[in-house]
Parts: structure tokens; sequence; C-alpha cells
């Protein structure tokens, strides 16, 4: 195959291939949770319907800052992740959050927790701080 039409066909499956997002119910977003070893599964899961509806590839702004959020757990492009590109203290694409594979968004998840705890998401300090936490005892 001729290469220009080769490379007119990656192009054009590029563009017309689906990009993958996932809207988890509720226990199914406890398996992926569980999956991705995080512990108190109860405040990730109020904090994940709080910031993304549990939807991978909801992207929230821009902010005030002109930043974005992005993923599952609406990881801000200001300090976290790289938009266009790899940058943030997470050294990842920005939208690479936004596809079904949480395995680098729960990562990046779990280094802004070890450095600000769950305080780091407005999210969770409005819906889940001092609040009754979502049941999970069924999943």
């Amino acid at each position: 195959m001729e290469r220009r039409t080769l490379m007119l066909l990656v192009a054009l499956a590029a563009i017309v291939t689906p990009s993958t997002a996932t809207v988890y119910s509720r226990c199914g977003l406890v398996q992926a949770l569980r999956a991705q070893g995080f512990g108190d599964l109860s405040n990730w899961v109020c904090l994940v319907e709080s910031e993304s509806s549990r939807n991978t590839a909801a992207k929230g702004g821009p902010n005030t800052d002109g930043s974005y959020d992005y993923g599952l757990f609406q990881i801000n492009s200001r300090y976290w992740c790289g938009q266009g590109g790899v940058g943030g203290d997470c050294n990842l694409n920005c939208d690479s959050l936004l596809d079904d594979d949480i395995s680098n968004d729960s990562t990046c998840a779990k280094l802004i927790f070890s450095r600000m705890g769950f305080s780091a998401w407005y999210g969770w300090q409005r819906s889940c701080e001092g609040q009754t936490l979502p049941d999970i005892s069924g999943c």
C-alpha cells in the first residue's frame, strides 16, 4: 500500500474511532476503585459522584484561573496534568484522563490525596465532608 494512502487511513481511523468512556453504576465504581487499590471507598465514591457523576469523560471548566478539570476525579490542569501534552505533577496529558482506563486517573488521584487529602476536591468538601456518605454495603 502506498505510504500516502496508509497515512490517510490512519488519520481517518483516528477521526472516526469513538473515544470510549464509562459512566459507572455506584457498585461498578466501587468495584473499579477496589481494583485500583483504593481504601475508604465511601469517601472516594462520594467524591467521584460529586465531581464527575461517575463519568470518566467528564470535563469541567474553564475555572476562574483558566484551568479545566478532567475525568472521573476531575483532576485539575493547573497543577496535576498538562493540556495539550504531558505535564503537571502527575506527569500526564489531561486528555488521557477522559477515557475508560482509570489506572492513570487513580495514580494521580492517590498522589493528590497523599499531598492534600480529600480537601483537595471542592466537590468532596461541599457534598461529603461531615455528610452522610453513600451506602455501598450492597456492593
